[in-house]
């Protein structure tokens, strides 16, 4: 098992970052920067869905003929709380998956977003590599999302 432990800082109010988080138009404009070849978000009350389809092209090839030319990743997030969620990614058919929480924390004039996942992949030999992949590819995903965030609540 893989834990990916990230924090993300903006300059406004948790109230404010659950919002965006709340926007279906927000996590669109976050798939469009990640450049994912297909994507969906669907908010339905405590719960956001998000699914995506990236191109496996930079995929390194001892992990492609597991998931194949494309993965896809279905991401829940069920908010328990204003400020708190329980996270899921899923990659369907496949035998990997990340478990863990989103949380919100206001200090002052920022808000701090702790998203901790523990990744586990369950194929012989090679699971491990592709945990630290998926890690690696969720870390960045959670860059962009930050990016976005930053301009998004600047407006």
């Amino acid at each position: 098992m893989k834990k990916l432990s990230k924090q993300l800082t903006y300059d406004a109010s948790a109230d404010a970052v659950a919002a965006m988080l709340d926007d279906p138009a927000f996590r669109e404009a976050v798939l469009e920067r990640q450049r994912v070849k297909r994507g969906t978000v669907a908010i339905d009350g405590d719960v956001a869905r998000i699914e995506q389809v990236r191109s496996g092209d930079d995929i390194p090839s001892f992990a492609r003929k597991f998931v194949g030319d494309e993965i896809v990743i279905v991401q829940t997030e069920t908010w328990t709380s204003a400020h708190g969620a329980d996270v899921e990614l899923a990659i369907p058919g496949k035998p990997g998956e990340a478990v863990g929480t989103l949380v919100l924390v206001e200090s002052g004039d920022t808000t701090t977003e702790t998203v901790e996942l523990d990744v586990s992949v369950r194929i012989p030999l090679v699971g491990g590599k592709i945990e630290a992949m998926i890690a690696d590819m969720v870390g960045h995903a959670l860059d962009v999302e930050h990016q976005v965030g930053v301009e998004w609540l600047s407006r």
